[in-house]
């Protein structure tokens, strides 16, 4: 038979199974297929059994697909080198109609995409775009991918250009029966990207307070939505909101035993009604300037009328008062 020269390593016998047979001179599959059945399976149990149905070519069993590893990649190498980035664009849009074909035919979206650009000087380029929630739009993937390089544009003429998706499922954001109605997550990326283009993207997000005492103790993550969590707002955890002064201002302060009584502000005097503090805030205990500050809350009102909620920082070093926000 056609299987009989082929070796029994083919079969992928086990070390103690291969030993065996080699014991008894077995080399090949003939070899095995001419072995008698009982006796092979009194010597070495169903699995001699399987081997040998298997070099005579009985043995049944379904054929299974294997599939190759999902990707999502592009890649093209571009006839000549490209400067102006309305013709890289034009490139990327067919290499993300393709990504995109692939991902809906799975019932998938695109999570992020990077694209990775060869460049002149033998260097890489390589940018990664993640919008708040997975979509399938070709021209929202387009708008942000043009307005990052517009951002961050390489350094040379261009080579080569490659395109990374990460496929995620298409979620919805499940809104109330009477909450309103939010805008399009894509018009929010599109719109953050401008801004980002312009102010840096280490100041787009949002802010979240770090375990610190340290004035400015923040930093700043990226937008999400979640598609799980309600769009309602409790009414508990509405809290008053303070308009930050960047710089802080400096005011002019007379103090009464102690606590502020009168203050200047912008060119206006204000007489203090009611002043909570003060709260030692500073940084750190390591820190050589630990506990440096006093903060006040100040409502103040003006000689006609006017009322003001403010934030007042007093550095106990030098003795100065600055105004860091004020309360709507």
């Amino acid at each position: 038979m056609a299987l009989a020269v082929l070796p029994l390593s083919v079969l992928d016998p086990t070390e103690e199974q291969a030993e065996i047979f080699a014991l008894w001179g077995i080399g090949t599959l003939g070899q095995l297929a001419a072995l008698p059945e009982k006796e092979l399976i009194s010597r070495m149990g169903q699995a001699g059994r399987r081997l040998r149905q298997m070099a005579r070519g009985e043995a049944t069993h379904l054929f299974q697909p294997l599939e190759p590893a999902f990707s999502l990649q592009e890649r093209i190498e571009l006839d000549s080198p490209v400067e102006v980035l309305d013709a890289l664009m034009f490139v990327a849009n067919l290499m993300l109609e393709q990504l995109i074909l692939r991902a809906t035919a799975r019932v998938l979206s695109l999570t992020s995409v990077t694209i990775i650009l060869l460049l002149e000087d033998g260097a890489t380029h390589t940018r990664t775009v993640r919008p708040a929630l997975p979509t399938s739009d070709r021209q929202i993937w387009l708008k942000l991918l043009h307005l990052d390089l517009e951002a961050h544009p390489p350094r040379a003429a261009i080579l080569a250009a490659e395109l990374n998706a990460e496929p995620g499922s298409t979620s919805q954001v499940q809104l109330g029966l009477f909450s309103p109605q939010l805008p399009e997550p894509s018009r929010l990326d599109v719109t953050l990207a401008r801004i980002r283009a312009i102010v840096g993207d280490e100041n787009v997000g949002r802010a979240v307070l770090a375990d610190t005492h340290q004035l400015d103790g923040f930093r700043m993550e990226s937008f999400s939505i979640s598609s799980t969590e309600s769009s309602e707002i409790p009414y508990a955890s509405l809290r008053p909101a303070m308009r930050r002064l960047r710089p802080a201002e400096t005011v002019s302060v007379m103090l009464q035993s102690e606590r502020p009584r009168v203050f200047t502000f912008r060119k206006r005097r204000y007489s203090v009604e009611r002043a909570y503090g003060p709260w030692l805030a500073g940084g750190e205990w390591w820190a050589a300037t630990k506990w440096r500050y006093e903060q006040w809350d100040i409502a103040a009102r003006a000689h006609d009328g006017a009322m003001l909620c403010v934030c007042m920082i007093r550095d106990l070093q030098q003795n100065q008062w600055q105004m860091m926000g004020l309360y709507d």
